[in-house]
């Protein structure tokens, strides 16, 4: 419905215990190139501050319908024409209620009456709240303006409860404000990506691995549906939340990630991979905690099979073949020799020795090299940087 990037986003937020979420949303939401100006009920500020949402959008909260400097200027006819997309998260029973009947008592449903932007409401309540037949009778209502209405899910409550009421998880509408922004030039199509690191075991306690977060690869997972394909998303261990509409595989090591990734790949059009796969493990792994003994520990480690190679090898129902180069010095050779040597159709190659993209950053620039020359993305949020790599590679498939 709604196109992401560069989308001006007000964000209401009313009086439910859910509104502790708006803080994650709004983060996700500015990670994505949106700008987000927040606006809440004096019930809302009874569960998070407008400080906290201050500190997150990096814009002054609005509170009040009559706030005399604010009106000075219209505040509230100013922000209905800024809006390309009003979000009420929470939505509780109380403005739903308000909504349907065209109450304008506070700042926020001025704003709902006074503007033409999109409107959005993600509901969250009581279970017997939300099926009770009024609240019910008024989600019918607002669905019959053309309010989007997202969720509400199910599953314990605050209050103790387990049913329906509760407000969808920040990436979730984050991913129905994107989706589906974009052409569906992928639709049809199945792109499996790896992301994050592996993890090589020394013993039970201990590990090699490295410092990929998995941002970049979860990014391509979010573009690659955001243009319309079926994603499988094999995913070491990180602490990102994928996106939902993704079937997600979990792994923990090279050997893992290869033998899932040789199931998925000869099923997929596409095969990125953009995991951060230890080239090495232990040649054998102690069974026990390993003691310290003496000052020096010597290890034997063995080569980690080549997980893109060996995709790009596949001579039966082969995918278009992505990889990645994280490379610190002479990044377009080794990337180019990388393209070559493993017989890829594409490679992503960046600088991580650079301060601010790369590991760990929310930000990145990448060179795209094939055998058609090489095109340079300039450093920009991953998720922008994702959309522009899965077109690119969408393009090479039309």
């Amino acid at each position: 419905m709604f196109a992401m990037q560069n989308k001006k986003v007000v964000l209401g937020i009313s009086g439910g215990i859910a509104a502790y979420k708006c803080a994650e949303l709004t983060r996700r939401l500015k990670e994505r190139g949106c700008e987000v100006k927040v606006v809440m009920t004096d019930s809302a500020k009874h569960f998070i501050t407008p400080l906290t949402m201050q500190a997150v959008s990096g814009e002054m909260v609005s509170d009040s319908l009559l706030d005399p400097q604010a009106e000075a200027a219209m505040g509230h006819i100013e922000f209905a024409k800024w809006a390309d997309l009003i979000l009420v998260a929470p939505a509780t029973a109380n403005i739903i209620a308000k909504m349907a009947a065209g109450i304008a008592d506070d700042l926020l449903t001025t704003l709902l009456l006074a503007t033409d932007a999109d409107v959005a409401i993600a509901p969250a309540m009581n279970q017997q709240m939300y099926a009770h037949p009024a609240t019910k009778a008024n989600l019918a209502t607002l669905a019959q303006r053309g309010v989007s209405i997202w969720g509400p899910g199910s599953g314990e409550q605050a209050c103790g409860d387990v049913g329906a009421g509760r407000m969808l998880e920040p990436m979730e509408l984050v991913e129905l404000i994107c989706t589906p922004a974009h052409k569906q030039v992928l639709a049809g199509k199945t792109v499996t990506i790896t992301a994050g690191p592996t993890r090589e075991a020394l013993d039970p306690v201990r590990y090699i691995t490295n410092h990929s977060s998995g941002k970049m690869g979860y990014a391509l997972a979010e573009a690659a549906l955001a243009l319309g394909a079926k994603v499988n998303l094999i995913s070491g261990p990180v602490s990102l939340t994928p996106p939902t509409q993704c079937q997600v595989y979990g792994v923990q090591s090279a050997l893992d990630m290869h033998q899932q990734a040789l199931a998925l790949a000869p099923q997929s059009d596409i095969f990125i991979g953009c995991a951060a796969v230890a080239d090495y493990r232990a040649a054998d792994i102690a069974e026990q905690k390993m003691k310290k003994q003496g000052d020096e520990l010597t290890l034997t480690l063995v080569k980690n099979p080549d997980i893109i190679a060996d995709v790009a090898a596949l001579t039966k129902q082969r995918p278009f073949t992505v990889g990645f180069a994280a490379e610190t010095q002479d990044v377009a050779t080794y990337a180019k020799g990388k393209l070559r040597n493993k017989n890829l159709d594409m490679i992503c190659a960046n600088d991580v020795a650079k301060q601010g993209q790369g590991f760990n950053s929310d930000n990145n620039a990448l060179t795209l090299f094939s055998a058609e020359g090489e095109l340079s993305l300039p450093l920009t949020c991953k998720h922008k940087l994702a959309l522009t790599v899965m077109e690119n590679i969408a393009a090479k498939l039309i």
